[in-house]
């Protein structure tokens, strides 16, 4: 029997010319970063070389990228990192962020980090205007997921984006650099300059959407590479600079590994050279591809909800306008209702029959009860069971999902 897969959200295979690039570095490139000698060189030359390409693809500067471990560290650096030493700060989160926001975003708020989780409509989209009521003097950090993980809703980043950078501009005092005989009160609530800053979860974007860093009107962007047939292991987090020479800088970033001042201090540790090499040529194939692949993957999710439809009658799409809105949601994920069935139990059994898929982010797929995702969008207790999500990608065909509803079908 052949076996499917289609949970190209949870992880995907590594390319083979992302692997041929990525050999050299396991064996006679081996050398530490962190050495004076010529093998360290060669592996300082790979990561410049490397850092230059992913800036270049994502419209950034050089020292604008900072190589993480993975796309949960990513985040955990841009909310902790920006926390740090500020006085009574606020972030501001949605709902439906993926765990590694939401749980950090709870522990920051057990050591006194005032939370605002933003609700979502029944199309999973953000309440623009509770973020807007929402962003005062003490917040430091918006973060909106760009796609979503679990349902694909795509959030109006750039739209976001301006209502950031119109508090900012009306709040230009908080700009103004603290003066040395200012109260300590004072100079904490000053030197929030800048602020608040908007980072994006772009995960699951990067494959089909522009995350062009300009365009999108950001300040700090998460990215993955195992999402995009790369390297396991291998994460980004793109940090805006100062780039205006008569702006004071924006913020100062603060490490949350400490103990080698790599990655321009903001984390430490020795580089993974073989990740990284490999995490940027599937930057690089990704961005090339995006037209086509969009064009593809849209194409096989409408051919995937047609042919659901004709053989299971009672199937429905969470949320209802993703039938509808091909927009606004990413073309790669699809999040199936069953009535009256079990999400663990379909998920099972169609593993024994060779499909994988799941009931979402693979982070926290073992937990039990109905994905907190699919429960902000509002929907009846009905809909909140028996819910999987597919997602399709580079190496799905129209004779795989064909198999994979014949399959699903005997499985309901």
């Amino acid at each position: 029997m052949k076996r499917i897969y289609l949970d190209y959200s949870a992880s995907s295979p590594v390319d083979k010319q992302v692997l041929k690039e990525m050999t050299p570095y396991f064996t006679e490139k081996f050398g530490n970063a962190g050495s004076l000698h010529s093998f360290g060189q060669e592996a300082v030359r790979a990561l410049d070389v490397s850092r230059e390409a992913c800036a270049k693809t994502i419209g950034a500067d050089f020292r604008e990228v900072v190589f993480t471990s993975s796309a949960t560290e990513a985040n955990n650096l841009a909310l902790r990192g920006t926390v740090q030493g500020v006085k009574d700060p606020q972030i501001i989160v949605s709902s439906i962020e993926h765990e590694s926001v939401l749980e950090t975003a709870r522990d920051l708020e057990g050591n006194g980090v005032e939370v605002v989780y933003l609700p979502v409509d029944k199309n999973g989209l953000v309440d623009l205007k509770k973020l807007k009521t929402s962003i005062n003097e003490r917040t430091v950090l918006v973060s909106i997921m760009y796609g979503n993980n679990v349902m694909g809703a795509i959030q109006p980043i750039r739209e976001i984006a301006n209502i950031v950078r119109e508090f900012r501009k009306a709040n230009k005092l908080m700009k103004l650099p603290p003066k040395a005989d200012q109260p300590k009160a004072e100079k904490a609530k000053s030197s929030q300059v800048g602020y608040p800053l908007l980072h994006t979860d772009a995960v699951q974007s990067f494959q089909y959407l522009d995350c062009d860093v300009e365009r999108l009107g950001i300040d700090l962007m998460s990215l993955s590479s195992h999402k995009i047939y790369g390297p396991k292991g291998v994460g980004l987090l793109y940090v805006r600079g100062n780039r205006e020479a008569n702006e004071a800088k924006s913020y100062k970033l603060k490490a949350i590994i400490t103990g080698g001042k790599q990655e321009f201090g903001f984390r430490s540790g020795t580089p993974n050279v073989a990740g990284i090499v490999g995490f940027t040529k599937a930057l690089e194939i990704t961005k090339e591809t995006r037209k086509e692949e969009n064009r593809k993957t849209k194409e096989l999710k409408e051919y995937l909800w047609k042919k659901l439809k004709e053989k299971v009658l009672d199937v429905e799409i969470n949320p209802d306008t993703a039938a509808k809105g091909k927009d606004s949601f990413l073309p790669s994920i699809i999040n199936i209702h069953f009535p009256k069935r079990e999400s663990q139990e379909i998920i099972t059994l169609l593993d024994a029959r060779g499909v994988a898929v799941s009931s979402g982010a693979a982070c926290s797929v073992r937990s039990a009860g109905p994905s907190y995702v699919i429960t902000a969008l509002g929907l009846s207790k009905e809909r909140l069971n028996g819910n999987i999500r597919i997602s399709l990608g580079r190496h799905t065909t129209k004779e795989e999902i064909d198999e994979a509803v014949r399959r699903i079908t005997m499985v309901i």
